[in-house]
């Protein structure tokens, strides 16, 4: 759809007062969660929400607010602002806009509704191994005793970042919703290919996360036959293989499977590696077939090791079931897009989200908009100003279907 030039203008500025916080040389950004960067990126939106005349105020974990201060009846519109390493500037980002595009009309329309824009820290689970630190507190979805002794990269625990900045671990639980919305970029090829404007989600696929620890002997390369050795860099290559061959074999239920952190050790040329760490992240729709491929990954972890004479361990790090969004929602912002003459298609969602957290608490829904080439968690991620518009009107249209 067209949309008025101070639309696109306003879009392009908020855009541009994030650009820069975490910028590499690369491209890209990292802005990783409960860190300064992080910080900047909340206060320039503190200070985007004041530009509106609206007031700002953070919760008890740090997550930040602009907008109505209304204890009951409000809608949330939710993303996150901090990033993957060196990763693109619309992920979270763009929803975060387009709630406050969608604030600034409800100030100038007399929408009668209350509205508020939340961004939520940590989403991504780049610092600590764990998404939604920042929503999943504060909805009671994560608890202290999960996160605590959670270790960022710089070394800390989440616990003691929370000390230093007077942030608790155990905060009261956010209340008074009518509803929670987040627009995200799709992160994946459906929409561009399709030519189809917004994607109203469905479900959101659950997230299981494990490291697996793979022992063996460092030894001299040069000095040690190969039928004598104990490689777990040969053993974590047999099993990398393996998953890929499992999340194949349950792609048919939407599930995937992803080797995405490999870390060897001594990791020297000349040394035959004696310890592998593997990060595994398996994601889908279905509880069965997650429940199955995890059983087979952990069964072929061990019959991989115990050919090969290597020790494993394994460590489940956390787990999400799949989340179904609101249907009274869904069908709601299908309406909303007729209405604008948008086309949509209702689709599920292979990443996590904030609005994960949300549904046990009120009625909650998710806005997909393209972005070029499927491209995400990479600085090469773009999406164009009129999708996010595009999205924050379907939103937009949306609460004001709610406020008859």
């Amino acid at each position: 759809m067209d949309h008025p030039f101070a639309d696109i203008q306003y879009c392009e500025e908020l855009f541009n007062r994030f650009y820069d916080v975490g910028g590499l040389t690369s491209g890209g950004v990292t802005r990783l969660g409960y860190t300064q960067t992080e910080d900047q990126m909340h206060e320039i939106f503190s200070l985007l929400g004041r530009d509106l005349g609206c007031e700002s105020f953070q919760d008890e974990v740090g997550n930040t607010y602009v907008g109505s201060t209304a204890r009951d009846g409000y809608y949330l519109i939710g993303s996150h602002l901090d990033s993957v390493i060196d990763g693109g500037r619309y992920d979270g980002v763009a929803g975060v806009i387009a709630g406050l595009m969608v604030l600034r009309w409800a100030r100038e329309e007399g929408l009668p509704v209350p509205v508020r824009v939340g961004a939520f820290r940590c989403e991504e689970s780049s610092n600590f191994g764990c998404c939604t630190i920042g929503s999943g507190l504060v909805t009671k979805e994560l608890h202290r005793q999960r996160v605590a002794g959670l270790v960022s990269r710089g070394g800390e625990t989440l616990e003691s970042i929370f000390e230093s900045r007077g942030y608790s671990l155990d905060p009261p639980r956010i209340s008074g919703l009518s509803g929670y919305l987040e627009l995200h970029i799709e992160q994946g090829k459906v929409l561009e290919e399709s030519g189809t404007a917004i994607g109203i989600v469905q479900t959101i696929a659950g997230p299981r996360r494990f490291k697996l620890y793979l022992r063996g002997l460092a030894e001299h390369s040069g000095a040690t036959p190969m039928a004598l050795r104990s490689d777990a860099m040969c053993a974590a290559a047999e099993l990398i293989l393996e998953i890929e061959r499992l999340g194949n074999k349950e792609a048919a239920y939407q599930t995937v499977a992803t080797v995405g952190v490999v870390n060897s050790r001594p990791n020297v040329m000349n040394v035959i590696p004696g310890e592998v760490e593997l990060g595994v992240d398996i994601r889908g729709i279905d509880l069965t077939s997650l429940d199955r491929i995890e059983a087979e990954i952990k069964d072929a972890a061990r019959r991989i090791c115990a050919r090969r004479n290597i020790e494993y361990m394994e460590e489940k790090l956390s787990e999400f079931p799949p989340v179904n969004m609101s249907g009274d929602v869904q069908m709601g912002l299908e309406r909303a897009a007729q209405h604008l003459g948008v086309s949509s298609r209702r689709m599920m969602s292979g990443a996590g989200h904030d609005a994960m957290a949300f549904p046990a608490l009120c009625e909650t829904g998710m806005v997909f908009i393209p972005c070029l080439r499927g491209i995400s968690h990479n600085r090469a991620e773009f999406a164009s100003l009129s999708s996010i518009c595009d999205g924050a009107r379907v939103i937009y249209e949306y609460l004001k279907g709610a406020a008859v």
